[in-house]
Formats: structure tokens, sequence, C-alpha cells
């Protein structure tokens, strides 16, 4: 934990000097980064309240009607007044606080670019991603609404270790899973059948927030493996997405049934299985991931009604 900290204080201070955070001229315009980030959520949100603001930007409300009155003497902005409410006066931007924001917004845009471009093209991803990632962890709530894709190049293998890293810190499940896992992917680069077998990555602002796949048993049955969601993206429906995706895939693919290997544990993936019509089937316990574990096999009937 303590190593945590300091790197994360450690990154605090790099990036308030990175970005100017405490220059008296933020960007080189006659603005600090607080009257920077006022001026822009005027501009987002006119014809705005100062409640308004001061809840977007959770600033003390003498601080912010200081801001509000040197934007005003500044010629940046005007109160408008409501025919009928003497108290409320939205806030809009005037011509010149229009330019004003312009000339930052462009400003900010060009040192974030000049930034991305000293990186190449992975290194860009790497960047934005964990960006992305961070704001979510500290913030589950954040976030656009989660997309599902089709795999590429690399994914199934980060499915896999990922996985493993989950697993064994919630359940101390360790090597035997991971081969169990390992073999899985590989098998299933090896062997890919188009139109018949998928994987599916949920993402959110890019971010990997869950994946399944789908493989091809033969005889009419397919096999749902490797569900997971990330820990920061539950409670979005992801896991339920993704089972649909599988039952939708293996309906338009002709498939008869939909058989899966789960465990009594995991009892937030048996109740999204159980809400799509799986019925468990079988168990048994098993040592493949070192002590014993009681694993269960449930089944999808494809051939009844959905």
């Amino acid at each position: 934990m303590e190593q945590a900290i300091q790197t994360i204080r450690g990154f605090n201070r790099f990036f308030t000097r990175h970005v100017g955070a405490i220059d008296a001229r933020f960007l080189d315009m006659d603005v600090n980064l607080p009257e920077a980030r006022l001026l822009f959520e005027i501009a987002m949100r006119e014809p705005v309240m100062a409640s308004g603001l001061q809840d977007a930007l959770d600033l003390d409300r003498g601080y912010l009607s200081r801001m509000v009155a040197r934007f005003e003497d500044r010629g940046w902005i005007r109160r408008d007044r409501v025919e009928g409410d003497a108290r409320a006066r939205p806030i809009r931007l005037t011509s010149s606080g229009r330019a004003a924001f312009e000339m930052l917004d462009e400003r900010q845009r060009s040192a974030v670019a000049a930034d991305l471009a000293r990186l190449d093209p992975v290194e860009r991803d790497d960047l934005v991603q964990a960006l992305a990632k961070a704001r979510l962890l500290l913030d589950p709530d954040a976030g656009a609404d989660f997309r599902i894709r089709t795999f590429r190049t690399g994914d199934v293998s980060h499915i896999a270790a990922r996985q493993s890293i989950l697993y064994a810190a919630s359940h101390s499940w360790g090597h035997g899973l991971e081969l169990v896992e390992a073999e899985t992917v590989a098998a299933f680069l090896r062997n890919f059948k188009p139109g018949r077998e998928q994987c599916w990555i949920a993402e959110i602002e890019g971010v990997t927030a869950g994946a399944v796949f789908l493989t091809d048993e033969d005889n009419g049955t397919a096999r749902l493996r490797l569900l997971h969601v990330e820990p920061f993206a539950r409670r979005r429906g992801i896991g339920d997405a993704l089972v649909r995706q599988c039952i939708g895939f293996a309906r338009e693919n002709g498939y008869a049934e939909i058989m899966l290997w789960t465990h009594t544990v995991l009892d937030a993936a048996r109740r999204i299985y159980a809400r799509h019509g799986f019925e468990r089937i079988a168990t048994e316990v098993h040592h493949a991931f070192g002590e014993p574990v009681q694993g269960e096999t449930w089944r999808l009937d494809l051939t009844a009604n959905p």
C-alpha cells in the first residue's frame, strides 16, 4: 500500500508540473487553471446558473463568486435576467469571452497533441487506455456506455492473463487455472472456425471491461467459455450482454445447445446463466486448480422457444 501511495503522489506532482496547474498564467493566457476550468464549463453549459457551475466544479461558493466577478470585469460573460425571478441570473459568454475560450481550447488541444506526437501508435493507445482506466477505477460511475466488439490480435492472450490474475486474487486459483486458460485460448486461436466461433470484448472508452468466448464442440453443440467482467465495470449489465451475444450467435448459426463449465462458488456468473435459461445438469469436485473445487456443467437448449 505504501508503494502505491508514493507512486500516485509522485504522478500527481509530475502531472501538476506537466500541465502547468499552478502557473499564474495557464498556457500563457490571463487565467489560472481554475479559471480555465470555469471558462470551459460556461462554454459547454451556457446559459448556466452559478449553482450549476458550483456543482460541476465542486468549488467554494465565495471563490466561484470572485472568479465570476473577474470574468464580468473582463467583459467575458454577461448575466441575464429571468422574467418573474429576480434571483435567477443565468450566465453566458460574450463574444470576447467566446474568443478567449476558443483560444484557450486551441492551446490545450495543441499541448495535448504535442505530447501524443512524441509517441508511436501503440504507445498512444497505451497512454489513452491507462488514463481512461485510472479514471474508471477511481470513479466507477464515470465513462460512457459499454460497447461489444469481436476480438483483435492480442486480445485472447490478454483475457487469459487477466482472468488468471483476477481469480488468483479472489479465489487463490493459481497456476492450475492459468494452465487451463492458456490451453483454451491457444486452441481457440489454432483451430478458429470463422462463422462458427467467436470471442467478444466489452469495452468502456477503449478499456477492456469483460469478455467471453463461444467455441464449436461439433454435433450441434457450442460451448460458452471464459466469461468475465472487470471489477470496475460490474453492475452495468455487461455479463448479461455478453451471454446474450453468445446465445444470439449460436441461434443464428444453427446450434442446438450451448454447454458451459463453471463453479459453485461463482454466484454472480451462475445467476447470469440462470437468467438466460441455462440449467445445471451435473456437478463434480475436481483438483485442477490445486485444492478441491466443485465444478458445475450447465446447458441451454436452443431448440426450445427463446
